[in-house]
Parts: C-alpha cells; structure tokens; sequence
C-alpha cells in the first residue's frame, strides 16, 4: 500500500456539515481503526449496495448530477445540456449532447457488474470530451495535445511515476475524482479478480504514484456542496455512501494515518463520539487521545454559529476523556431541538462529530 510523508490535513467546518446525512452508527465499525484495517472495515460497510441497471444511469442524473434546475453538472465541459432532452448519442464535436463517463473506465474492470452501473464513479459528460478522454489515466498533464472548452486537457503526464498519455480535469474538480478513485478502490476491495488494470491500478488497489497525485488533488480541492448532495442523492439510490466524501479525514488514516503508520504513529484522536444520540437532555461526549495534545471542543449548530465551548486549547493527557452537554448555550439558554456538531481540534487536525436533540 501507497504510503506519503509529512502530509497536513486540514477539516475545514465546511466539508465537516457533510455529517449531517451520516446515518446513526454508520461508521461504528471503523471506529478507531487506520491503514488496511480501516479500508477492510469501510469495504464492510459499504459492500452490497443496490445495483441498478445501465438505463436507470439516464434517470439517477436528474438527482444526482442535477446543476441548478435541470441543468446537467458536467465536470468536462461548459455546456448547460437539458438533462433527458440532450443525451445520447454522437458527436463530432464538443457541445452535442452528453452521455454516462465511467470516470474509472469500464476496461478497467472489463466492464463487469456492479462496478459498470456504480453511480459514485460514473458521471454525466459531453460526449465529445468524453471520447477523446478515452480510458487514459487521470494525471497531471505536460505537453498538451488538446483542451476542452472547460479548461481539461489531454497530453503526456509530468506525474512522477507516469509518462504516458493522461487526461487531467480542471482544478475545482480534481478532488471529486480523487474521492471517486478512493471509494472505488475501497468498495471493490478483494472483488477485483480478473481485472485487467491499467498504468494507474492494479486490480482495484491504486498504484503508488496515483495514491501521490490523488491525496494532493483531495487536499487541494476539499468536498464541496455538490459533493455533498450527490452523496446524498447516491445513498438514496444505491443504498451505500462515499466514505471519503463523508470524512475526508479518512483518506489520510487509510493510505497515510497522520504521516507515519510505517513508524509506528497512530492518529492522535482515535475515538470520538456521543452517547446516547440521537439524546433528549443530555449527551456525553467522549474521546480518546494517543499523546497530549492541545485540545479545543466546540458545539456549533448547522449554520456554523457557536453554541457551547466545552474546552478551549486546554493542554489535555493522553488517553480517555469525557464532558457532558446538556442541550443549553454559553448563556445557559436551552437549544432547540435539532441537528449540532462538536468539532474537536488539535495540532494533529479536526474532528467531526454529528449530535441529534430529539424532543422529550
């Protein structure tokens, strides 16, 4: 497995609300865990969705890929395609329809199911683009032998690690990808027999120089709101989630846990939830830390307002702790019932949690 040193992730509270669709006790399993042990547990939780078939892809874009009213959400082009009214079809040129990119081309794994009708790779885009794109590896490009309208190009990589012809999307989307590669090589896991690969895999695992050039375009472009809402959209339909979309985080403790799992360095906050939640009253909240650190706990609503400090830059020991929160703010008014976030921050990072006020 890729391992890259000395990488800083950073949880901005932004990506932190995409908690806020994360089912009670989705990730319990993955709970503690790094490396190959976390990327087994995500598969776990992840494996056996709903597969739909090939036509259905046509139908899912409306909600997944839908970009400001029935627009469609092409990540490599300009155009404002009709979803429905413009697709299919050929083209000789750019801006004549779009159609279903496997942005994990289908050759890759010999257009086998469920990964050929798998929503959280497969995206809409101009036919065009997308023929000329071909199954070229993701790279960063050099010597450039065509653009699209967008902006994404096709050329021979400067990658380290690869020299062949590559295809490189804009910047404000190189991190979709790289979560969509993520989730890929995670949900299909020990399901890759007979897969033909390509310069950027091996089966479903990523090759060493892509996990390189993929944690740099997730750390450079973090989950934004569309995102977000097309994991919600996809977990409607096919029953399972983006993990890496989910907790970004998660990225660095499978591939690179706080830079250094082969030195024996483990994530300084490796537990981190509320109980009980959903809760009425009174939740405590809980974590447990590796070393000391400096620790800062705030609950803020879904807007991003503060709404409690439990604990501010406090220099904090290692290993379990706890507080209480009852529901109130600084001023001891009682929230509303509700969804809220404790956001834990140390010089290691962020944590996210999502916490529910029911009523009594």
């Amino acid at each position: 497995m890729a391992m890259r040193k000395n990488v800083l992730l950073v949880i901005l509270l932004l990506p932190v609300m995409s908690y806020a669709g994360i089912p009670a006790g989705y990730y319990d399993s993955a709970q503690g865990l790094s490396g190959e042990a976390l990327q087994w547990a995500l598969h776990n939780i992840i494996d056996n969705h709903t597969v739909i078939s090939y036509d259905y892809i046509w139908t899912a874009f409306f909600t997944t890929d839908d970009r400001y009213g029935n627009k469609v959400w092409d990540m490599y082009s300009n155009y404002n395609y009709v979803l429905g009214d413009d697709q299919g079809g050929s083209a000789s040129g750019e801006g004549e329809g779009y159609n279903r990119e496997h942005s994990w081309p289908k050759s890759w794994f010999n257009d086998n199911s469920p990964m050929n009708t798998d929503l959280f790779h497969i995206v809409p885009s101009d036919i065009y683009v997308n023929n000329r794109r071909s199954n070229y590896p993701y790279a960063e490009v050099g010597s450039t032998t065509w653009i699209s309208q967008n902006g994404s190009r096709l050329g021979y990589s400067s990658t380290p690690g690869y020299s062949g012809m590559a295809f490189e999307p804009i910047d404000m989307y190189k991190g979709d990808f790289a979560r969509n590669y993520f989730y890929m090589a995670t949900r299909y896991k020990g399901e890759d027999s007979g897969w033909a690969g390509s310069p950027m895999t091996d089966g479903a695992d990523l090759e060493d120089w892509a996990v390189d050039m993929l944690m740099e375009w997730h750390q450079n472009d973090p989950v934004s709101d569309k995102e977000l809402d097309r994991n919600e959209a996809v977990y409607a339909i096919q029953d399972n989630r983006n993990p890496f979309i989910d907790h970004p985080e998660y990225v660095q403790y499978v591939y690179d846990p706080q830079s250094g799992i082969e030195q024996g360095v483990q994530p300084a906050v490796v537990f981190f939830q509320a109980s009980p939640n959903p809760f009425t009253s009174t939740t405590v909240i809980s974590y447990d830390l590796t070393s000391n650190e400096s620790v800062s706990l705030h609950i803020y609503d879904t807007c991003g307002r503060l709404v409690s400090t439990l604990q501010e830059s406090l220099l904090t020991a290692a290993g379990s702790h706890q507080f209480s929160w009852a529901g109130v703010y600084q001023n001891g008014a009682t929230a509303a019932p509700g969804v809220y976030f404790a956001i834990m921050r140390t010089t290691a990072g962020s944590s996210a949690l999502r916490m529910v006020r029911i009523c009594n």
